[in-house]
């Protein structure tokens, strides 16, 4: 059976694969994230493919020396216009952040590459689309208090598995990849190889 590794300290990520029901190990992946962004903004590189050149450097880095594995990277990015964002630093970035995405639309640029035998076998980004509503201040502030400093964990500095939800006016586009990994795209390519029963 296929061994599967997960190039990543995620842990949305891995319990979102726990709960496909699929066996895997967890080894992050350290990567100047930060330097390939930049390089891939003066490059003026695209999102979806600075999200694949950042998902592939992480499994690579684990992919060359452990060639047996199948191995799984992901990344993702979120672009408002022609802004991208990171994870916020504090709490006092995740306020400013969804100061700056309240009342407005944005794609989250999700890309997942895997590595085999030193070198990239597959990769797929997904672009879900969300939008949020116009909440007041008050809501942010409760939002920000009941969440604390669970928010720092995410690109958009919400969860959606919690009150970070109510921030929301519409979501289009698959609950697993909006949490950082697009499942059905995996087992179907996981199907398609034998890794996984059909």
């Amino acid at each position: 059976m296929t061994r599967l590794v997960l190039a990543s300290s995620s842990t949305t990520r891995a319990a979102l694969l726990r709960a496909a029901g699929l066996e895997f190990e967890a080894r992050p992946a350290h990567v100047d994230e930060a330097a390939l962004k930049e390089a891939a903004q003066a490059e003026e590189a695209p999102p979806a493919e600075a999200a694949i050149l950042l998902a592939e450097a992480k499994a690579a880095r684990i992919g060359r020396r452990d060639t047996e594995s199948l191995v799984i990277g992901a990344d993702q990015l979120l672009v408002c216009g022609k802004d991208w964002f990171d994870k916020p630093a504090d709490l006092a970035a995740a306020r400013h952040q969804l100061q700056a995405l309240r009342g407005r639309s944005h794609t989250l640029y999700t890309a997942m590459v895997l590595w085999r035998g030193g070198q990239r076998v597959w990769h797929h980004v997904a672009t879900p689309r969300l939008t949020m509503r116009g909440f007041s201040d008050a809501f942010l502030d409760r939002y920000l208090a009941s969440e604390g400093q669970a928010v720092l964990s995410s690109v958009g500095a919400y969860r959606l598995e919690g009150l970070g939800v109510q921030l929301f006016q519409e979501i289009q586009g698959e609950h697993s990849a909006i949490l950082g990994l697009p499942l059905l795209p995996l087992l179907g390519f996981l199907r398609q190889h034998g890794a996984i029963e059909e």
